[in-house]
């Protein structure tokens, strides 16, 4: 979960430099880290739910 949490914001941050709205970067204003930054925070989210019903189901077996 952690990594996909992790993945999520380094994504966002991304994507936000990508749209040039968070500028004097040397990504800022190149699109292709817009859809390059999407596709991380994506993965991330994905993983995260994964985490989260892995520790879930584990809990569940554990009472």
């Amino acid at each position: 979960m952690t990594i996909g949490l992790l993945a999520i914001v380094v994504g966002a941050l991304w994507t936000v430099q990508g749209l040039d709205i968070l500028p004097d970067s040397k990504m800022s204003g190149k699109h292709v880290w817009t859809f390059i930054g999407a596709g991380v925070a994506v993965i991330g989210l994905i993983l995260t739910v994964i985490g989260e019903r892995v520790r879930s189901r584990s809990k569940r077996q554990g009472q």
